[in-house]
């Protein structure tokens, strides 16, 4: 298996999955406030993950499909 079927395979599970991929991004931008502050640029990139997994709820989830 190569970079790009592993790729594939995640995104393929994440868009069946998005409640837990939602759930693992959260978790993980906790911890990153907890571990660096810079709260902001957290959130910002916290955003942008969500946008790219569709797992935001504000999010249609076609745009990146």
């Amino acid at each position: 298996m190569n970079l790009d079927d592993l790729k594939n395979k995640a995104s393929e599970l994440m868009g069946k999955h998005d409640d837990k991929a939602d759930g693992v991004i959260e978790r993980g931008s906790d911890i990153a406030k907890d571990r660096f502050g810079h709260d902001e640029q957290v959130d910002s990139a916290t955003q942008q993950l969500k946008d790219r997994t569709g797992s935001d709820e504000s999010n249609t989830g076609n745009e990146n499909r």
